[in-house]
C-alpha cells in the first residue's frame, strides 16, 4: 500500500510549516492551513487522523532550547499514530532517546555517521530509517564514509535492515515544485528498502506519478494544509481512494 506521511514539524512545542527548508522562515501552521486551525500537534493529529506521521523536531535539530522540549508531546503523538521522528541523530544513544519517545527513530546522512547507521540498524532492525538528505543538488554529510552519489548510498544501505529510506529534497519542501520522475525511478528500482520521497508533492496526481514509479511513499505537509490532498488519504491509502474513484 503506497503511504501518504504526515509531516509536522516542532518547535517550541508547536507545528511550524516548511517553506523551502529555511528553517528560520517557519511559521505556525494555523496561520496558513485550510484543514486545522491549531498549531498544537496532539490537537492536529486528533482533529486529522493520519495513520503516520513523520515528525522534525527543530529544536533539537537546530540546537535551540532544551534539547527535550517537545518529548512528551511527541510521546503523545506516537500513542495517536505511527510515528517517525527526526532530531538530528548524531550518536548511538540519540537513537535509543528517539526510540524512547517514537516507533521509528530517523538518522539523517546530515548528521549521522554511516557506522551509527549500521549499529542502529543492528540494534533496531525495521525500526531505522534513513533519509537521504539533499540541498542545492548535492548530499549534506558530516560523515566522509557516506558517498557523495545517492546511488552509491542506496546501494551501501542495501545491505543494513533499515524499515525504509527517505529522499529529502531540501529546497522542495513546502515548495509544491514536483520532482524528477527518473531520478526517482532509478532510485527506487536500486534500493532493496522501500524508498518514500519527502519534497515537492504538489497534489494527488503526483502521488499517483510516485506510485506508478515504484516510490512506496510520500512525506506531505503542504499540500494536505492546502487541501490539495485530501486527508482521507492519510488513512486508507491511494488504493482505496482508487477504489473510490
Amino acid at each position: 500500500m503506497f503511504r501518504v506521511v504526515f509531516v509536522m514539524d516542532i518547535f517550541n512545542r508547536n507545528v511550524v510549516l516548511a517553506k523551502g527548508g529555511v528553517r528560520e522562515n517557519y511559521r505556525p501552521v494555523s496561520n496558513s492551513s485550510a484543514v486545522c486551525r491549531t498549531s498544537v500537534p496532539l490537537e492536529i493529529v486528533e482533529a486529522l487522523h493520519p495513520r503516520e506521521v513523520y515528525i522534525a523536531d527543530l529544536n533539537a535539530l537546530q540546537g535551540k532550547g532544551p534539547l527535550d522540549i517537545n518529548a512528551e508531546i511527541i510521546r503523545g503523538v506516537s500513542s495517536k499514530a505511527d510515528t517517525m521522528l527526526d532530531f538530528g541523530v548524531s550518536f548511538l544513544n540519540d537513537v535509543d532517546k528517539a526510540l524512547s519517545i517514537a516507533g521509528t527513530a530517523v538518522i539523517g546522512t546530515e548528521t549521522g555517521k554511516l557506522a551509527v547507521i549500521r549499529d542502529a540498524a543492528s540494534r533496531y532492525p525495521g525500526r531505522i530509517s534513513v533519509s537521504i538528505d539533499v540541498k542545492h543538488g548535492k548530499i549534506l554529510k558530516q560523515d566522509p564514509e557516506i558517498p557523495e552519489d545517492p546511488f552509491e548510498i542506496v546501494r551501501l544501505l542495501n545491505g543494513f535492515p533499515l524499515k525504509d529510506l527517505i529522499f529529502l529534497d531540501l529546497d522542495r519542501v513546502g515548495t509544491a515544485s514536483g520532482f524528477d520522475p527518473e531520478f526517482l525511478r532509478k532510485l527506487a528500482e536500486t534500493s532493496v528498502h522501500d524508498v518514500l520521497l519527502a519534497g515537492g508533492v504538489r497534489g494527488m496526481e503526483d502521488l499517483f506519478a510516485l506510485d506508478r514509479l515504484g516510490i512506496k511513499g510520500a512525506l506531505v505537509a503542504t499540500a494536505i494544509h492546502s487541501g490539495a490532498v485530501p486527508l482521507k488519504v492519510m488513512n486508507p491509502g491511494l488504493e482505496q481512494i482508487k477504489k473510490d474513484d
